[in-house]
């Protein structure tokens, strides 16, 4: 089971929640509690529910593609605070993500190689509320995590963090080809955490905290989160298509930088 807390904006003042309660029992999902504030053009309502986790992907497509419903967000809620902020909720993939997942760029590592959903859904309103001081939590998953699955562990996790990132910060922002969405976007969200410089359509750092300094170089790039990261928060507003972030040279390959390279 998973609690999950809906936002649903629309345009509709009456009826608005007895449509909705009819698609949470459908979908076998108990509403625990509900908030409602109005807007200019309608209602913001905010729902509180809990129900299988298998079944939130089915009620998210049919709370937004219902006529009522003119926009939702979807994240895991903090049970400690009443206001903390969500971390998107983990969907399956649609079909124009599946097409994606064959471009020559490794695609997004599937559901089934994540560690753990349950504690990364426990450990995420944690990393909302230290954000940006997210490492001592995220570095601490990492290293329990079987080193088979900790690149799509820390790929995912990372990506839902950018998508909350995107929502809280950059929302309201204009929406930028991907150059600039690199400059306006991805450069200031990734300072947020740690020192990064752009070049070209690059980004680069020294200070990953996924590379120890002095360590045996290893075979191949350790940043996942920061991949995740910042392909969750260009890919958030859905203008672009699906963006993939690899990384080139990593600090932890015995590289001078880590760096990050996007592609459409």
């Amino acid at each position: 089971m998973i609690e999950v807390e809906l936002r649903v904006v629309s345009s509709y003042k009456e009826g608005l929640l007895i449509a909705l309660s009819d698609i949470l029992l459908a979908n076998q999902f108990t509403l625990l509690r509900h908030r409602r504030a109005n807007i200019e053009n309608g209602v913001v309502m905010s729902l509180m529910v809990k129900g299988p986790a298998a079944n939130l992907l089915k009620l998210e497509e049919q709370l937004g593609s219902h006529h009522m419903v003119s926009s939702l967000e979807a994240g895991v809620f903090d049970p400690n605070s009443g206001n903390a902020p969500m971390i998107p909720a983990a969907t399956a993939a649609t079909p124009a993500a599946a097409a994606a997942a064959s471009a020559p760029v490794e695609a997004m590592p599937p559901q089934s190689a994540v560690a753990d959903q349950k504690r990364i859904d426990q450990m995420l309103p944690q990393v909302a509320r230290d954000y940006p001081q997210v490492f001592g939590t995220v570095l601490a998953l990492e290293r329990s995590v079987d080193p088979a699955q900790r690149e799509a562990t820390m790929r995912h996790i990372g990506s839902r963090v950018g998508a909350w990132v995107f929502k809280r910060d950059f929302a309201l922002g204009a929406r930028q080809p991907l150059a600039g969405s690199i400059t306006h976007l991805a450069l200031p969200a990734l300072r947020q955490m740690i020192s990064v410089k752009q070049e070209g359509d690059t980004l680069t750092t020294t200070s990953s905290p996924f590379c120890t300094p002095g360590q045996k170089s290893l075979p191949t790039p350790q940043c996942h989160f920061f991949r995740g990261f910042l392909e969750g928060l260009i890919n958030e507003s859905g203008h672009l298509g699906t963006i993939r972030v690899s990384e080139s040279t990593c600090c932890a390959h015995g590289d001078d930088c880590c760096r990050f390279e996007f592609h459409a």
